[in-house]
């Protein structure tokens, strides 16, 4: 079974927030919803700045840690690249 890492954020530079799902859209979804108590929905954060896909959840998770460790610059960086203007990425879902 494959896995998604995302980062979900308010706005751009805002707060940002690492997650790990094997469904992102459902999971993205959620988010934007508000169906989630906790972090996401405490700061706002609705929209999807940046995803990567694995072929195996444990690699995911994996990923999702080592993010979650990075400091907040190379997080951005890693957006930059991906997503230079910080759009919502939830309508490239497929």
């Amino acid at each position: 079974m494959g896995g998604w890492v995302y980062i979900m954020a308010n706005r751009r530079d805002g707060t940002l927030y690492v997650g790990v799902a094997s469904e992102l859209p459902r999971r993205a979804f959620q988010h934007r919803e508000g169906l989630i108590d906790g972090f996401t929905k405490r700061y706002g954060l609705k929209k999807l700045v940046y995803y990567e896909q694995h072929e195996d959840i444990r690699n995911a998770i994996q990923r999702e840690k080592t993010i979650k460790h990075w400091p907040r610059a190379w997080k951005v960086r890693l957006i930059h690249r991906m997503n230079p203007e910080w759009e919502d990425l939830y309508g490239t879902l497929t």
